[in-house]
Order: structure tokens, then sequence, then C-alpha cells
């Protein structure tokens, strides 16, 4: 094994999960940290409207247009896209410095951002992304509606750009229906350490 190699294993890895909104890869997140109290989770900042229940620098850093502007141009963000005129980006130097400690990172960001990560960080970063499937665009519709957080109009254009997201499946390491929560948390930590030997 060469120096670099050794160097690179030593540090954490940067998993990414991708979903369409509403398959639960937010839940999903929560629940591998409890298994895994060691890693960590990277908080995305965005610059859309905080939803009822959606804490504070717990679900997502809610900042003005200005604020992500002077972070992107500071270069302070690994990663960041543009999803229904809301900015979203990953803060870097937090990402960075708990993969520096051996530490695995989870990221829920959707599939411009796993691609962006890929473009720009996939030599100088340990990395593994995950997609997770809707068992099906029906299901997906009515987890969705149940969530009462958007309108019809919403909900119609998520379902739609749902089903282009579902079409990049093919560009991550892993792919997993979320039609049992547990097993599909199970089976993303199996394949995660698999990878991890």
């Amino acid at each position: 094994m060469s120096k670099e190699k050794r160097a690179k294993s030593s540090k954490g890895i940067l998993i990414v999960i991708s979903a369409p909104s509403g398959c639960g890869k937010t839940t999903i997140v929560e629940r591998l940290l409890k298994r895994h109290p060691d890693w960590g989770r990277s908080i995305s900042v965005t610059t859309r409207d905080q939803r009822v229940g959606e804490k504070p620098g717990g679900d997502y850093y809610f900042i003005n247009r200005e604020a992500f502007d002077d972070m992107k141009q500071k270069n302070e963000l690994l990663e960041s896209a543009t999803v229904f005129g809301n900015l979203y980006g990953t803060p870097k130097q937090h990402v960075l410095d708990r993969l520096e400690e051996g530490n695995n990172v989870l990221l829920a960001i959707d599939v411009q951002g796993m691609l962006n990560i890929k473009k720009e960080h996939s030599e100088d970063l340990e990395l593994m992304t995950v997609f997770v499937l809707p068992p099906s665009i029906k299901i997906l519709r009515e987890r969705l509606e149940g969530r009462k957080t958007e309108s019809p109009e919403q909900i119609e254009k998520r379902l739609a750009m749902a089903q282009e997201e579902i079409k990049h499946a093919n560009f991550y390491d892993f792919t997993v229906m979320n039609q049992n929560l547990e097993q599909t948390v199970l089976d993303i930590e199996k394949y995660i350490e698999e990878r991890n030997k």
C-alpha cells in the first residue's frame, strides 16, 4: 500500500446520502447517527424558509442570500446547488476537520450536490455515495401529502424532480429502496461497514 493510500485510509469517509424529497433521508441519517455516535453529520446552509418543526442548526442553518454568496466567494462551501429557487450548500471546514480526526461524516444532499462533490473532491476525499429510492411514485406522493408542508403545486414539482433524480441512481455506489425504514438503515450500515474493511 502506498504512503498516499495509507494516509487517505486513516481519515474518515464522507458518506453522501441522496434521495427524492419525502424518501426519508433525514430520518435515515438520524438513525445511523444513533447507532454510530462517533460519526459526524454535516448540516447544510440554505436560503429557503424554515419549515414548521425544523430547528436552526439542527436541520439546516437558515441564512440570507447575501451571507450565502459571501460563503461561496470565500470558498467556504464544499458544494452548493440551487433547488426550486433556493440555495443550499455544505460548510466545508466542519466536514474536513471531522474527516481529518478519522470520523465518518454523513451528508444528506441532492443529486446536484453529490455530482459537484464527486467532480471536485473525488481525488482528495474518501467518498461513499448512497441513493435511497421510494417504493413507488404513488407512495412518495402519499408521503409528501402526509407531511402537509407543501401546496399541491409544490408536491407536483417535487414528484417531477423525484423522477429526474431517480434517473441518476446509477451514478451512486449503492442504491437501496426504502420500503422498511429499519431494514434500509441496516442495509446502508452493512454496506458502509463492508466498504470500510
